[in-house]
């Protein structure tokens, strides 16, 4: 789930991820940075380690996403992948 899109003020995006199996799990989140006119203008993808029946936040910087001023709205996958 996004809790936070990058903006100007703070330019990282923020995910928590909530693991329901009864073991840890590392999940993979992709988000989408998209523009104005909805256009994906960049996607990042990385990982966190989620503790059994628990969530963990992750904290994605938007450095190589382009400029974070262009950045409307960021999406990410309901369904984070399992890694493992």
């Amino acid at each position: 789930m996004l809790t936070h899109c990058a903006d100007t003020d703070d330019p990282y995006v923020t995910v928590a991820v909530r693991n329901p199996n009864g073991r840890q799990g590392l999940f993979g989140v992709k988000i989408s940075y998209k523009n104005a006119n909805g256009f994906t203008m960049a996607e990042t993808y990385d990982q966190v380690s989620v503790p059994a029946k628990s969530k963990a936040k992750v904290r994605v910087a938007v450095a190589g996403a382009g400029p974070v001023d262009e950045i409307a709205r960021c999406e990410v996958n309901p369904r984070a992948t399992a890694v493992r």
